[in-house]
């Protein structure tokens, strides 16, 4: 299968991942190869420590993965292309010792800052605005000039605020006021993504690290491979599968991409598959996996601690929209498949997942010991770290995947290093968050989503998803979300609480009503968060995957946005319908859910222009009809005036898919060659124009 892949993909995923982030240092012998990894497996076993035997202070708590991160990042990244690749440069060594030190006097004087509140001294203030440029070099480092720019204008918009334009012009603040309130304070640099992250974000991350060590990436691969690799497009639906495994656990659509992509845009390409296609549905697919729990990223817990509600809350609430999510692309994948003829290969040889289930069967435990700790009530950093221990266990129940010392600390290593990537955020997200919770222009941006939008949420929602776009194309999909959700929650949860309760916010509704409201509020703005990862004209996962594919980037990138855009449908049925959150009576949620999935489903089917046969205009417009009213079965009775029970617009719905289905049978009768694929079809018509000129 080596000879798919295109040569100098390697070049390109190397270019693509400087896009994203600088490539690190390898460091892999000397002093300082000694001293990265005894930070690394620091950082591991003490937030290890931490979470599962006896918690820090709050100072300690996330003061030490702030310090250890900075200097890692001093480390391990060069200033620019040009500078030793091989070891630190002084430079860097001087500012690693810097960042040490203004981390640990946050760290040191953290009682003493809260008493002297207001009042800061000199010393306070000089050591912000050091602080504040580390922070600032350490995201540029790693992830390029963008994020440190957006925190930037933050900066200088807290400071010439009297002489903006009226919408969203405050009084303006002081240097030393604007300084000391987003490094020192718990609004800032050590703010909530700080907490977050040390929380909940690094220990997944150590667990996704001795999960793959232990041998457990490949049997994600082999079980979905076993079942479906030989079917109607198997290999473009093991890629569906096993990205929405490898997504949760990598936090990354383009490492997932990256990760699952070059063995699976392969085996699509040798299937049928064009090029661009295979490109497009492996990015299409690693997105979902920013949605499944049990992980979700970073997200996921972000929106735990914004909400006040329950990691587990969350994860029960997402689980049927992601699956919603994986069911579209498959059904995308599989008509696809089907217009051009294309099946798998089955090997012979290769064992069937019977085989591979009974033989590593127990590969999954790890996954299932963190679901079942979460949902039973134990914190979920807890759970994070019990499921990281029984991943060497489960290892050593293979012959041939055992982790020994050696394989324990390159995880230990690698986990730590994989958190380098979104701890290099925490500095400058501490700034932009600090700077809006000063400006006040979280409320001001609200107001100007209403004006624009008129009240009309549909278009709110449109703005909230351009927002996200254009942010997304420069900085991470993380801070891509926090940075939207600080500033358009308040609007959303106000339009939505105007939309269903009549009421203008959500101060008078009740606790589970409100936690309804902030949940779906975000969680409209999370999934747009994903959508620069495949909407051009910037979509690195979509460019990740062109380059392992070996075709070309733009074309990519829209093929990826065909077989993901139920990502922009989604968020509209998390507005109109509180069932899908779990915001209603049983019977509710389960009638919801089956709308939806037959929504999705025929959302999919008509995207792709495809049922049993191509669709012709009729059928199309028909089935558009069908899926509107499956999707937003209250959208017919608010047109008319003309109550409707819901379930009647059900069955109406259904009714039209049913013709559909008839139209297309009838079709077919006439004409048996619909059902061919189209190289095929397009062969004989070629062969009878040809016949009949002669």
């Amino acid at each position: 299968m080596a000879e798919e892949i295109p040569r100098g993909t390697e070049d390109k995923l190397k270019e693509l991942e400087k896009k994203e982030q600088a490539v690190a240092r390898t460091l892999d012998k000397g002093v300082w190869y000694v001293v990265s990894s005894a930070l690394a497996v620091i950082m591991v076993f003490f937030y290890l420590y931490n979470t599962g035997v006896s918690p820090f202070a709050a100072q300690y708590h996330r003061g030490i993965y702030v310090l250890i991160t900075f200097v890692l990042v001093f480390l391990f990244y060069p200033a620019t292309s040009q500078s030793r690749q091989d070891r630190p440069t002084v430079p860097d060594i001087g500012l690693a010792l810097v960042a040490a030190f203004v981390v640990g006097y946050w760290i040191h004087q953290f009682e003493a800052l809260n008493y002297r509140m207001g009042a800061e001294t000199q010393t306070d203030f000089y050591i912000s605005i050091i602080g504040v440029v580390i922070s600032l070099e350490v995201a540029r480092r790693v992830l390029g000039n963008a994020l440190p720019i957006v925190g930037l204008a933050f900066l200088i918009y807290c400071y010439v605020g009297p002489y903006m334009p009226d919408a969203i012009a405050h009084r303006g603040f002081s240097v030393d006021r604007i300084m000391t309130h987003v490094y020192l304070k718990q609004e800032g640099v050590f703010g909530i993504m700080a907490n977050v992250l040390v929380t909940y974000v690094i220990l997944f991350i150590f667990f996704g690290s001795f999960l793959k060590k232990s041998g457990a990436g490949q049997f994600f691969l082999d079980l979905p491979m076993s079942l479906f690799g030989h079917r109607i497009g198997g290999p473009a639906k093991v890629s569906v599968i096993a990205s929405g495994f490898f997504g949760s656990v990598s936090g990354s659509a383009i490492a997932n991409t990256a990760t699952t992509g070059t063995f699976t845009i392969p085996l699509m390409i040798k299937s049928g598959f064009k090029r661009h296609v295979a490109g497009g549905i492996e990015p299409a697919a690693s997105v979902g996996g920013m949605f499944m729990p049990p992980i979700m990223g970073a997200g996921g817990f972000l929106m735990a601690e914004l909400t006040n509600t329950p990691y587990v809350t969350i994860m029960k609430m997402a689980i049927f929209p992601a699956i919603l999510y994986f069911v579209s692309v498959l059904i995308m994948v599989h008509f696809e498949a089907k217009r051009h003829g294309l099946y798998g290969e089955r090997d012979p040889d290769a064992p069937t997942a019977t085989d591979i289930l009974k033989k590593e069967w127990f590969m999954v435990l790890p996954l299932v010991i963190i679901v079942v700790l979460m949902l039973i009530g134990y914190s979920p950093g807890y759970s994070a770290v019990l499921a990281t221990a029984s991943c060497v266990v489960v290892s050593w129940l293979t012959k041939d995947k055992r982790m020994g010392p050696r394989e324990v600390y390159d995880a230990l290593l690698g986990g730590a290093k994989a958190t380098l990537v979104i701890g290099a955020t925490v500095g400058v997200i501490g700034i932009i968050v600090g700077s809006i919770a000063l400006t006040g222009i979280g409320l001001r941006f609200s107001d100007m989503i209403f004006s624009l939008s008129g009240g009309f949420m549909p278009l709110a929602i449109l703005l909230i998803a351009i927002a996200s776009l254009v942010l997304g194309m420069g900085v991470p999909v993380t801070a891509s979300y926090l940075i939207v959700a600080v500033l358009a929650v308040p609007a959303m949860s106000s339009m939505m609480a105007q939309h269903h309760y009549g009421v203008p916010g959500i101060a008078t509704l009740d606790a589970a009503t409100t936690t309804w409201v902030l949940v779906a509020s975000h969680m409209i703005i999370y999934w747009f968060s994903q959508n620069s990862n495949n909407t051009p004209p910037v979509c690195l996962a979509a460019y990740t995957g062109a380059a392992i594919a070996g075709s070309d980037p733009w074309k990519t990138g829209w093929t990826a946005l065909n077989f993901s855009k139920v990502l922009y449908v989604v968020p509209f049925l998390f507005a109109y319908s509180p069932a899908l959150l779990l915001n209603a009576e049983p019977y509710q949620i389960v009638m919801t859910y089956l709308t939806c999935f037959l929504g999705v489903i025929a959302f999919s089917t008509i995207s792709m222009g495809y049922f049993l046969c191509p669709t012709n205009i009729p059928e199309w417009l028909v089935g558009c009809l069908g899926t509107v009213l499956l999707l937003f079965p209250r959208l017919l009775p608010g047109l008319t005036g003309i109550e409707v029970p819901v379930r009647i617009v059900d069955i109406v719905a259904i009714g039209l898919f049913v013709l559909v289905y008839i139209m297309q049978k009838a079709r077919i009768k006439l004409d048996p060659t619909l059902t061919l694929p189209l190289e095929e079809r397009r062969r004989l018509k070629k062969e009878a124009r040809a016949k009949a000129m002669a």
